[in-house]
């Protein structure tokens, strides 16, 4: 049975009147799920929220039929769509942390969600109802879970919690919005099966966007393309991703890294040529109040090297990122950047040691101040540590931004102007910017499309080949630590598993841990 069914949808800037999508239509059955693929700015989000009746500020629903469970979404308002919203079509957003209440606790927001669709329901049968949906994500639902809040969950709890309060309140239709984007390869295998097995059990009709093809190929029933606001190409997954026909599919396939692919490039002998570490930790263990979330660990990393972290959410890896960085001060042992002693505290560093080591946020979100322009974002740090001539400051916010492909255009824009991938380059030329002997990347290409993501990963590449840049790059996403990271730390539990050459650890991996990683990693199916 059909329950999405759109017919040349065109949606337009209001003041421009220039359509960011155009002549779109597609069809989705119940129990089925259609996967849209796109870089940043294509369209495919937008697409998927006029579902809802939403459209972005200064656009509009310009033409068109919507039609979602035989109701016209374009005709509703007001007290209808409001309750259309969340039981009818549901979302699940990109970023679970700018979707959680940060003051209310687990069990209260997801009540609440379930209270205002079904006013009439009993406690007992909310709690029921929430234990249920909890089990389905492979969360607990005892009181101590739900009494907690957004930020004592790690970034794949949250988004199970999202996903479970959608199904939670059993739309017929549910918007996924980059859903595992910031999820480890195991918690990511789960979601999505579960995710499969939620919308054909109870025969809901899904749109999963994303720009993970890869992902989309295994879990999507059929898959269409957008670029520029328009369908360029359409079919199942295993004819789309293995036989495309149009030249951006292509294009998008040949950037998607993997597991399987092709080592990192190497410049030089690295431990021949500088035999001296750029960065040596010893024995570093750190807590969160009473909970110890790293054990002992130790490692170096060379100068013009990178060094990957992996592991499950929840492992240590971003807890480790943020102490290198001087944001988590509850540690102990050493560490040595440059031959100096790093404070744990990063107001206690100087300013040079702040300065020659820069830390990329994984939330391109919370990263951005959203009353500052562009420019005015990438230099600050220049502001801070140079404080040069204003056509000096100007010309090198041009190359940073130049250097991460952000178009001139945008350096007078805010960042909730820009798309999710565009916020994540602003954040990256940012860092950048200080000419940096070291960066700490935290998930930093999760929210950027495969060819961003592409060029961001060539242009790390470059950087460290002529600067001599070393890099701490933490990810879930093994085929992309396969094509950047010269050797690999495994983390489990806040100790260190598992450390060695990445060709080694993930064709080779010593360590079950390690097994179980790249095991779930996900690889597009094969053809028919």
């Amino acid at each position: 049975m059909k329950v999405v069914d759109v017919r040349h949808l065109r949606v337009e800037l209001i003041d421009t009147g220039t359509a960011i999508v155009d002549d779109v239509s597609f069809a989705v059955n119940e129990g089925e799920i259609l996967g849209i693929v796109g870089e940043s700015g294509s369209g495919k989000t937008t697409a998927a929220l006029c579902l809802m009746g939403y459209t972005r500020a200064g656009a509009r629903i310009a033409g068109g039929e919507i039609l979602v469970d035989g109701r016209d979404v374009t005709t509703l308002e007001g007290a209808a769509l409001q309750a259309f919203r969340g039981k009818v079509v549901a979302y699940v957003p990109q970023d679970p942390s700018a979707a959680l209440n940060p003051r209310m606790r687990i069990g209260e927001q997801v009540a609440e969600a379930l209270r205002a669709h079904e006013p009439k329901l009993s406690r007992g049968e909310i709690s029921r109802r929430i234990t249920e949906a909890f089990a389905d994500v492979s969360l607990p639902a005892d009181r101590g879970f739900l009494r907690r809040f957004p930020f004592e969950l790690s970034g794949g709890q949250k988004q199970r919690v999202c996903i479970a309060t959608v199904f939670l309140l059993r739309p017929r239709v549910v918007v996924l919005d980059e859903p595992t984007t910031g999820l480890d390869v195991v918690t990511q295998s789960t979601v999505l099966e579960t995710t499969a097995r939620l919308c054909r059990t109870h025969r809901v009709a899904a749109l999963y966007v994303s720009h993970d093809l890869a992902v989309v190929s295994n879990l999507a029933d059929k898959t269409m393309v957008m670029k520029n606001g328009r369908i360029v190409e359409e079919g199942a997954p295993r004819q789309l991703f293995h036989a495309p026909r149009h030249d951006y599919t292509r294009a998008l396939v040949a950037a998607t890294p993997h597991i399987d692919g092709p080592l990192a490039r190497v410049a030089g002998d690295i431990q021949a040529n500088e035999p001296k570490p750029v960065l040596s930790i010893r024995d570093v263990a750190a807590s969160h109040g009473d909970f110890q979330v790293l054990h002992s660990i130790s490692f170096d990393v060379m100068p013009g090297e990178c060094l990957a972290l992996v592991g499950e959410s929840g492992s240590g890896k971003t807890t480790l990122s943020r102490l290198l960085i001087g944001l988590h001060r509850s540690a102990t042992g050493t560490i040595s950047f440059q031959g100096e002693n790093l404070a744990f505290d990063a107001r206690q560093r100087s300013e040079a040691q702040k300065r020659r080591m820069q830390y990329i946020f994984q939330s391109p979100y919370g990263a951005l101040n959203n009353r500052h322009t562009i420019a005015d974002i990438i230099a600050t740090p220049l502001r801070l540590f140079e404080n040069g001539p204003s056509a000096e400051l100007h010309a090198k916010v041009k190359r940073a931004m130049d250097a991460v492909s952000l178009p001139a255009k945008a350096a007078d824009r805010y960042p909730s102007d820009l798309s999710g991938g565009e916020r994540q380059r602003v954040a990256i030329a940012r860092a950048l910017v200080l000419k940096p002997d070291m960066l700490i990347c935290d998930e930093i290409t999760s929210a950027l499309d495969v060819s961003v993501q592409a060029s961001i990963v060539s242009l790390l590449q470059e950087v460290q080949r002529t600067e001599n840049l070393a890099m701490v790059f933490v990810t879930h996403n093994l085929a992309l630590v396969r094509s950047i990271a010269h050797r690999t730390a495994v983390l489990q539990y806040g100790r260190l598993v598992e450390l060695g050459e990445t060709g080694q650890v993930i064709d080779r991996p010593g360590n079950d841990y390690t097994r179980k990683l790249v095991e779930h990693s996900p690889r597009f199916v094969e053809a028919a």
